[in-house]
């Protein structure tokens, strides 16, 4: 089963839903109409009850390159003030019920489920962005990481300067969000800002096994624990702990389950 565009493509094998970016003559880039498609694919990915992974991925071999400055450009020209326009288009409340589009497309979503993104090439600017969106991030050798709009003016808007700081620290974040600079699949390795490592070429096929490997668990524990993580910051300790207590007591019916089938042999020493 899938859904088409002629920018992302979204298919579902079992319970992993792969979503692809596809604009390769701008290596990926993200103009309005494909932030409208990827954010409705990945609302698609979270309401759909086979689904129980997704694996975002950029075609042609790079990521995606953040938002489309060719497009801003036009709009630019077409109408000076487009960036009030722009402006009124992605303001938010906060506090409003429904989950709202970001400029990338699913940026402000929190759904119910991970996603993991298989890097290649370039994943800078925006692109960046929705990468520290996922969960994980499974990145080729010879891929890269940068805030590279710095050079152009166009802020981080998609999440950038709150995920980046929560993911690897502060001092590293504020070197990555004012230098710019690229940052290799090694270094990015070293400060956290990836998960895994791959050989040039692998990314999506490493992403789909670890896909695997969590769609195989135990899915109202996993899910339970991840909306913990999230729910937690900026929480005092024992609301923080009395959160992750309400959601995770309506698991202790798989913990037991669990506990019988590791009694029975399953799963020891750290197979899984």
């Amino acid at each position: 089963m899938g859904r088409m565009d002629d920018a992302v493509h979204s298919s579902r094998t079992d319970a992993i839903t792969v979503v692809r970016l596809r604009r390769p003559q701008v290596r990926n880039a993200v103009d309005a109409p494909t932030a409208r498609a990827l954010y409705q694919a990945f609302l698609d990915f979270d309401a759909d009850p086979e689904a129980r992974v997704a694996v975002f991925h950029g075609d042609h071999g790079h990521f995606c390159a953040g938002w489309d400055l060719q497009a801003g450009a036009r709009v630019h020209a077409q109408a000076p003030d487009a960036a009030r326009a722009m402006a009124a288009q992605f303001d938010f409340d906060p506090d409003g019920g429904d989950p709202v589009q970001g400029p990338m497309g699913p940026s402000r979503l929190l759904l119910s489920k991970p996603v993991i993104a298989a890097v290649s090439g370039a994943a800078v600017a925006g692109g960046m962005e929705l990468a520290l969106w996922c969960d994980l991030r499974v990145m080729e050798q010879d891929a890269y990481f940068g805030v590279y709009c710095r050079r152009f003016g166009v802020p981080l808007i998609d999440g950038g300067t709150v995920r980046l700081p929560r993911l690897i620290g502060m001092g590293h974040a504020m070197d990555l969000i004012l230098t710019g600079r690229k940052v290799e699949a090694d270094e990015a390795l070293r400060m956290g800002l990836c998960n895994r490592v791959v050989p040039t070429g692998h990314a999506l096929e490493a992403a789909m096994e670890l896909a695997r490997q969590l769609a195989a668990f135990p899915q109202a524990t996993m899910r339970a624990d991840r909306a913990s993580a999230h729910a937690q910051w900026d929480l005092p300790l024992h609301l923080a702990l009395h959160q992750e207590w309400e959601r995770g007591k309506a698991c202790l019916g798989d913990a037991l389950e669990g506990a019988a089938r590791f009694a029975a042999g399953d799963g020891r020493h750290g197979r899984f």
